[in-house]
Formats: C-alpha cells, structure tokens, sequence
C-alpha cells in the first residue's frame, strides 16, 4: 500500500515532487479511505484513490514511468547487463547532467512501514537504502553508496543471514542491478526480512499504461482460455458497465493448436501465437436475439475494458485479504470510455471493503463534478517556464468541501490547464 512517492531529476521532473496518500483528517466520505493495518504503529488514514490531471505533456505519463522505475531495473537487469538504464534526467539543465535521478518510496507490505531509497545514472545504481519501521522505531536494513567511485555498503544490525551471507549478496549485484532484487531473490525460504519489501515492488505494485493494455487484454484472454469459468466474471463486469456481452469463448483455430490454450497466462512470448493461432467470440445480446463477433471487431473501449478486468479482479481479489493489498496506477484511465463507465470503476471500487489503491491520470473532469471523490484525491500536474513538472492537490489551495471542482478547474483555480491560443 503506497503512502507517498517522490521523485526529481528524471525526465520532466526537474525539483522533488511528491505524490501523497495520506488523507486530510478533516475531509469527509469516509468510505473514501482506508485504515492501514500496520503492527504497533499507528498511522493515518491512506486514500483508496487518487486521479491526477493536466495538460498532455505536462509530465503525467513520466510520473508512472518514474513509479515503475524500480521495476523496470530489475525485470530487466539479468537480461541487460551491457544496456544502460532508464534514469533519464531533466534535459533543460545542464547543472544536472551529471546528477542521478532519484526516487523515494514509502509503503506498507505484511504489516510493516518502509522507505526505500533510490538513485540512478544511465550507468549504474549510485545509491540504493532499506529502513523498516517495526512498531514505528526506525531500523536500517541496509545501505549502498557510491562514494569517490567506490562503491560501499553498511548493512543493519538486525538485517538477517550475517556477514557471509550479506557479503555473496553483495557479490551478486552488479552495477545496473538492485541489491534488494538479487538479496531477495537469492535468499532461503525461511528469509524473509527483504523479501517482504521486495515483494511490494514486484508483485502489489501494478502500473500499467496505453501500451501495455492491449498486453493485458491478450493476458485476459488467456485466463478465459485456461480457465472457462472466468468467462462469467468477464461477462458480468462488461455487463455492469453496460457492456451487452453475455459470454466470450477462445477456441483454437484448428486441432493442431489446442496446445497454445494451456500455456503460461502471462505467458508473453505465447502472445502472438496465442492471437494468431485462436479464436475469441464474444457474444452480445439484444432484444432482437443475440449475435456472434470476433474479438477484431470490438470497439477500442470494449478491448480496453476486456484489459483492464484482470488487474481489476487482482485489485479486488488482494485488497480482501488480511495484510494483503495491490496498488494499481493506469495511466488514462479514460481513454475510449464514456465518463460514466469511468465514474462507475471508481464508486464501486469505493463501495468495496478492499485495502487496494487505484490511481489514474484522466482528462475526464466529468468525476470533478460528481462529487465521487474528496478534495485530497484530485492532483494536478503542469509545467513552470523552465518546463518542468509541478505536482500538487487540489487541497492545497483554499476551498470548501463540495464546491464546484470542475467549474474552479476549468476557472484557473487549480491551474494545471493547456495554454492554448484562440482563433
């Protein structure tokens, strides 16, 4: 569960710019909230969503880049060792060129608060720190700088495995890797001290953008072919939104290819094998009867929202269970939906119990206006004159609860409009 993200010198961020989760204490929709569930330490309320705004290219789409930048190193680091990273600093000052980028975690997982630390050039990991809280006492897990072009690590007294077991770690983790991937993934079954934070980067953070939900829909799909049953759940979260699909089937396109309906769902190589090798009939219904399409002839909306129905399923699947969560961030959330279909994601992931997030960047200024959302859960980014990102809440400026948000948007109030010229 993210409490708050921060992030400068990486592609238009030029200063610290923090995305925060923390919810107001004085605003009310309670059910907008949730009460994190941390061992010995309490904390303040964590909102359930956030919807961020702003002209295109005003830095957006580079904040979930910079969410995701954790998991892009290491997904990609045993298959890049000679590949440069992804640290793209902020190109409109020279002064920092020669600056890594740096990003900042704060989250909860199982039951514990952490802070993670990262900087990075193109060339290497210059500095990488782990602290836990148990019980709200700092506790440094452990530390890697670069220091004169040396690198050095200190390591906590708590941290388990001891001097030899820290030491192959160590030896383990090149230049361009994170020394919490290759200690998490090479430690013992009964080691789980940076497993835990590991596990919040790679398996409850999600981001997901435009490119990759055409990846998630053929990923949808494969769940349907390995598991039929899910048919019914697909069916009646397109059916919710208004979406007239009674059922969906994926048939191999001849006998020779009824092999491609068992592989690995998140299978990517399998992809397009999967798409050319099989069928997907989705049949809507109306009063007139029913009639069969293929898959190809779905509208860019239906494809989008057949896409988005799993991680969906995940947020809600993991946000009902005890010390277990998913944070989801999707960039254009909007893109090919009605402003109502978006309204209904957001109220009903709300109305749910789950201790999921969902955060998305949107230009449907239609949920400023339906009141679903409090103050503290819109944000909005722009670009000053020297062209970088600038990211803040619609609470930081003055206002009352459940005035006209879209109206004062749309006014200049919140800033965080395209400068367009009239003709």
């Amino acid at each position: 569960m993210l409490i708050e993200f921060s992030v400068s010198n990486f592609k238009s961020f030029r200063d610290r710019q923090t995305l925060s989760m923390v919810a107001s204490p004085r605003l009310g929709k309670r059910e907008n909230v949730i009460s994190p569930r941390v061992k010995g330490e309490k904390l303040p309320n964590l909102l359930k969503v956030a919807a961020i705004y702003g002209p295109n290219a005003s830095g957006k789409s580079s904040l979930f880049k910079a969410i995701d930048f954790v998991r892009d190193v290491f997904s990609k680091a045993p298959h890049r060792p000679d590949k440069k990273l992804t640290a793209d600093y902020f190109r409109f000052d020279v002064d920092l060129e020669e600056e890594p980028s740096n990003f900042e975690y704060h989250f909860i997982q199982k039951g514990m608060r952490y802070q993670y630390l990262l900087s990075a050039n193109n060339n290497r990991i210059v500095f990488e720190e782990l602290t836990a809280f148990p019980s709200g006492k700092e506790r440094l897990l452990f530390k890697r700088e670069l220091v004169n072009e040396k690198e050095t690590y200190k390591f906590g007294s708590t941290l388990e495995g001891g001097e030899q077991v820290h030491e192959a770690w160590r030896k383990t983790t090149s230049p361009r890797s994170l020394y919490l991937a290759q200690a998490a993934q090479n430690s013992s079954d009964d080691m789980t001290q940076l497993k835990i934070p590991f596990s919040w980067f790679d398996d409850s953070l999600l981001v997901i953008d435009q490119n990759s939900l055409d990846t998630w829909s053929r990923a949808s799909r494969k769940v349907l072919a390995m598991i039929p049953d899910t048919a019914e759940s697909l069916s009646n979260f397109l059916a919710e939104v208004d979406i007239p699909i009674s059922s969906i089937s994926i048939t191999a396109k001849d006998e020779s290819h009824k092999d491609l309906l068992n592989k690995t769902i998140l299978d990517a190589e399998g992809f397009d094998e999967f798409d050319n090798d099989t069928k997907t009939t989705l049949i809507h219904k109306s009063a007139l009867g029913d009639a069969n399409f293929d898959f190809a002839e779905e509208s860019e909306g239906t494809k989008n929202l057949i896409g988005f129905w799993l991680p969906w399923a995940t947020l809600a699947l993991r946000g009902s269970k005890k010390d277990d969560n998913l944070t989801l961030f999707i960039d254009e959330l909007d893109s090919s939906l009605h402003p109502q279909i978006v309204a209904n994601i957001i109220k009903r992931h709300i109305k749910s119990t789950h201790h999921s997030q969902l955060i998305f960047t949107t230009h449907d200024t239609h949920l400023m206006k339906s009141r679903i959302l409090r103050r503290d859960q819109f944000w909005i980014t722009e670009r000053d004159k020297n062209a970088a990102t600038r990211l803040f809440s619609v609470h930081d400026f003055e206002g009352r609860e459940g005035e006209d948000l879209e109206r004062r948007y749309f006014a200049g109030r919140y800033r965080g409009l395209p400068l367009t010229k009239d003709v």
